[in-house]
């Protein structure tokens, strides 16, 4: 269980907003059927507002970023994977979460993992999550293409490229590649 503060979902002037500084383990979660599961998030402050994002959270104290991973994974969506089948870590960056009642400055580290198909389920989500993650979908590469809808991180689409380019070397017994570092980032509801 992650051990980041409760947010308030209370309104802050944009200039007084506390900050938060975390660690994050997300996961492109790619199934057999060529489709990556991704959740609509929201920020309660700004009703209607919603975007989607990578299973994944705050890596707690003691634990590493493979765990955190792992725990994630199981909680958000109710699958069980193993540190084994990570495959990664494919990305890192810094980015920056501004809403209406904090600032996250955040540190991700993404794996990809792919499994079977199945059904998601929520009986892990924390009462935050239930509160601001409210569906999810599995996309397919031309779903993601043309939508319109937005994604944290927009890059997804080239992510799970590299995953799959990196799964393909794994495969062949090429030694792994040192994660993309994508740099910083800026992804709010309400600009920092």
């Amino acid at each position: 269980m992650n051990c980041d503060p409760v947010r308030t979902f209370r309104t802050v002037p944009p200039g007084e907003r506390p900050r938060r500084t975390r660690r994050t383990a997300r996961v492109l979660l790619v199934d057999d059927l060529g489709r990556i599961l991704l959740f609509s998030d929201s920020d309660p402050g700004l009703p209607g507002r919603h975007w989607w994002i990578t299973p994944g959270g705050g890596v707690d104290p003691g634990e590493s970023d493979l765990q955190a991973a792992v725990r994630e994974v199981e909680e958000e969506t109710g699958a069980r994977i193993t540190e084994e089948q990570l495959l990664g870590p494919t990305l890192v960056r810094q980015v920056v979460h501004g809403y209406t009642d904090v600032v996250i400055d955040q540190e991700d580290v993404f794996y990809a993992c792919w499994v079977p198909a199945f059904e998601v389920s929520d009986a892990g989500h924390t009462a935050e999550e239930r509160l601001t993650m409210a569906r999810h979908r599995w996309w397919t590469r031309a779903e993601l293409a043309s939508t319109d809808e937005e994604v944290w991180p927009a890059a997804v689409l080239s992510m799970w490229a590299d995953a799959d380019a990196r799964l393909t070397e794994a495969r062949a017994g090429r030694s792994s590649r040192p994660p993309v570092d994508e740099g910083s980032a800026e992804e709010s509801t309400i600009p920092v």
